[in-house]
């Protein structure tokens, strides 16, 4: 069974850092491609962040140059860290993995960045 766990939310003010983690139930290298989400109140869910088994990282505009993906093989863990935060990074972050052409989702974790 794939299970996907998110933690590392929380309060941050404006500047501020966090790393989400994203526990896997099976190997990363599984996945073809494990991404992070967000979704903020009355919007539409957006991907942020990608990793493909490849190594290959994918960013949004808006983060590029503050947050970083990246995996643990041996944890069966990515990562996304989050630096600078502003106000408008907040949302509910979800990890997301596309295992044989079926993409699974964690539960989501909060990040609320104000002061």
């Amino acid at each position: 069974q794939v299970q996907l766990v998110e933690s590392g939310g929380g309060l941050v003010q404006p500047g501020g850092s966090l790393r989400l983690s994203c526990a896997a139930s099976l190997s990363i290298f599984s996945f073809k491609v494990m991404g992070w989400y967000r979704q903020a109140p009355g919007k539409e869910r957006e991907l942020v962040a990608s990793r493909a088994t490849n190594g290959i990282t994918t960013y949004v505009d808006s983060v590029k140059g503050r947050f970083t993906v990246s995996g643990d093989n041996a944890k069966n863990t990515v990562y996304l860290q989050m630096n600078s935060l502003k106000p408008e990074d907040t949302a509910v972050y979800y990890c997301s993995g596309t295992y044989w052409g079926r993409d699974y989702w964690g539960q989501g974790t909060q990040v609320t960045v104000s002061s």
